[in-house]
């Protein structure tokens, strides 16, 4: 395979907002904490070749990475940003991603690995930027003019399915939102852009945000986000007892926030679990949940359940449903939800990456802190990522989360 020398990530803002809300309260609060990631491809058997290939090639782009600094109107735009703090962009200013805490390997099988140990305020802001590159990488040897053809027109299928809710929407009723979450997933960085920019034109009342910050600052709209599994897991190895770990995330969240960015994700160690910890305290203080993983209608039942029996009324907070879905499947949940609750959608992969090719399905996950285990007991199958079969058995235990079918 020929070697990819252009660069495909140009500037660090090509990432998604939680990197840098999650980077600026570890460095605020743990900012000796250890981590280490690993990268994995839950469905090799169905890429079209193996990943393996395009190690060389990731290995130039992972040089290039890290040659990066922010630019000084990318820092000011971060200082514009009223959650950010500016020793955190002063910070930043001095950044620089370190080439040693990143290692490319293969196997004999084909398979390609990733593997990232560091810092945890340096190793946390990898994540994104190499399963963009690992994706623009495979979907380049794949790409051709049909392919574009065909990517295109299931856009302009999107835009007109958007066209026809934005129609259907009441004046009365609570707005239908979506926003961006591909970055990770996209076929490649111009695709990206072309797809939020085009919806972005078509309808801007509802599609009004992306995820990705530097889209954000190019095409006017609101960056999304606020913390991903790896900052609660992270807790799992600090100085608090595993069964307090949850409650000590969202302690630290709202520390460093004051009320800001107050989306709540609920599945580290499943949604029961979580419930029992998201009390009264935690269900005022945050603005609403996020789901990531299971059945969405039950969740989001639940969720009501839950702030009713706390005397809440639901339709004061929102619900982000975040987890495979496509635009159809956000307006049914909309429709589902909206008498009860305030509803959004971020959409990822269904967005920037739907050509008609098969997509990787690759994940780069938190698996140690500190020299310990750490894991998500997601509310899905085939989600959980550890090697260390019995800390998974001692979190389930101490969470009281039986193991999914």
């Amino acid at each position: 395979m020929t070697v990819t020398h252009d660069p495909i990530i140009t500037s660090l803002l090509d990432n998604d907002l939680y990197k840098f809300t999650m980077l600026q309260a570890m460095l605020h609060q743990f900012p000796q904490t250890h981590g280490v990631y690993r990268f994995r491809c839950r469905n090799n058997n169905e890429a079209a070749y193996p990943l393996a290939t395009i190690k060389e090639s990731l290995e130039v782009q992972l040089d290039s990475l890290c040659e990066l600094r922010f630019l000084p109107d990318e820092l000011d735009y971060l200082r514009r940003l009223r959650f950010i703090r500016s020793d955190f962009v002063d910070y930043l200013e001095l950044f620089q991603l370190k080439r040693r805490f990143i290692k490319v390997s293969t196997d004999s099988k084909g398979r390609l690995f990733i593997d990232i140990e560091g810092p945890m305020i340096q190793a946390m802001f990898f994540e994104v930027f190499v399963l963009a590159i690992v994706n623009e990488l495979y979907f380049n040897a794949l790409s051709n003019p049909d392919v574009i053809d065909e990517a295109q027109r299931r856009l302009d299928a999107k835009v007109e399915l958007l066209h026809q809710y934005a129609k259907r929407q009441q004046p009365e009723d609570p707005p239908f939102i979506i926003a961006d979450f591909g970055t990770r997933r996209r076929f490649s960085k111009s695709w990206q852009a072309h797809v939020v920019e085009t919806f972005h034109k078509a309808e801007p009342e509802i599609f009004s945000g992306t995820s990705n910050v530097y889209l954000a600052k190019n095409l006017g709209m609101t960056p999304i986000g606020t913390m991903a599994h790896e900052f609660m897991q992270a807790f799992q190895a600090l100085d608090v007892r595993l069964r307090d770990s949850q409650k000590a995330a969202l302690e630290a969240w709202v520390h460093e926030y004051r009320g800001d960015l107050g989306i709540a994700l609920t599945d580290v160690v499943g949604m029961d679990a979580f419930l029992r910890d998201f009390d009264l305290y935690f269900a005022k203080l945050f603005d609403g949940l996020r789901h990531d993983s299971g059945d969405p209608y039950s969740w989001g039942d639940k969720a009501i359940a839950h702030y009713e029996k706390l005397k809440i009324d639901p339709k004061t907070k929102i619900l982000t449903f975040s987890d495979g879905l496509d635009i159809n499947k956000a307006w049914d949940l909309h429709q589902y939800f909206k008498d009860r609750i305030k509803t959004s959608f971020g959409i990822g992969t269904n967005l920037t990456n739907d050509t008609g090719l098969t997509q990787i399905n690759i994940v780069l996950k938190l698996v140690e802190c500190n020299g310990q285990p750490v894991a998500k007991l997601s509310d899905s199958p085939g989600k959980t990522m550890i090697n260390n079969d019995t800390y998974l058995a001692y979190l389930r235990q101490v969470f009281e989360v039986d193991e999914l079918d």
